[in-house]
């Protein structure tokens, strides 16, 4: 068993709501100063700066977990967590489709930069991605088990995109072992009962990436071991996310 600190969804100079500086040699950088072991790059609709990501952590001896966070047609927000690099870019060329058909307007929503690993910028993604898709909760959630990942109800107590605050109750028709939830809020105990809770910092700046504070123990240091965990969720004989003084 190995206990990782961890921060679990971030967001780089793709989405457009983050900053410039959240290049992924920056941010992976900032995490490895940090002293984290593990990192999930979200970034809202797409997937590609994760590519750059995951050479910047192999450098910095980080494991990347690939992720997106996936804006429903009830404006839900859910992350979603791939196997691998590979698999993920995938999943986004899919969801391209199912996203507005409108080009973003860097002016009014923000950069949406395409970065490699070295911090040169190599495309603009010209979709919008700051709006939400066409698919409901429960077929976005299928749709990322499709892909062999696993779904994950983000920031479910803040926020207008919070499920919690969006829907105001834990849908019973879909299975979601793993919730995210935001440490700072209060949170009713029955969206957590059950379930495995995971905190992470939803960063958009590079100040806003988490210090050791957060830590999940795998049965080893690997996407795999992450997913199996995530996917099983809380038993009543363990907890696997907990806070820890820095």
């Amino acid at each position: 068993m190995e206990t990782l600190f961890c921060d679990l969804h971030m967001h780089s100079c793709l989405s457009p709501c983050g900053d410039d500086d959240m290049t992924p040699a920056n941010l992976c950088g900032m995490a490895a100063v940090k002293g984290l072991d593990m990192i999930a790059l979200t970034d809202h609709n797409a997937a590609g700066n994760l590519p750059a990501a995951k050479a910047c952590c192999d450098a910095y001896g980080l494991l990347l977990i690939p992720g997106m966070e996936i804006t429903t047609r009830e404006e839900v927000h859910m992350l979603g967590y791939f196997p691998d690099v590979e698999t993920a870019v995938a999943f986004g060329e899919m969801l391209r489709e199912h996203l507005p058909k409108k080009k973003n307007k860097p002016g009014l929503f923000g950069n949406q930069k395409i970065m490699n690993e070295d911090d040169e910028q190599i495309g603009e993604e010209e979709a919008l991605l700051i709006g939400a898709t066409d698919l409901t909760l429960k077929d976005a959630a299928k749709a990322v088990r499709a892909f062999q990942g696993v779904p994950v109800p983000a920031h479910i107590n803040r926020g207008s995109n919070g499920l919690l605050v969006n829907l105001g109750f834990m849908p019973e028709d879909i299975d979601f072992p793993t919730v995210e939830v935001w440490r700072d809020l209060p949170c009713t105990h029955s969206a957590q009962a059950g379930r495995l809770v995971l905190h992470s910092s939803d960063a958009h700046y590079l100040g806003d990436i988490l210090e050791r504070e957060i830590t999940l123990d795998l049965e080893e240091k690997s996407v795999a071991a992450f997913l199996k965990k995530i996917r099983e969720g809380k038993t009543s004989q363990e907890s696997f996310s907990k806070v820890r003084s820095a």
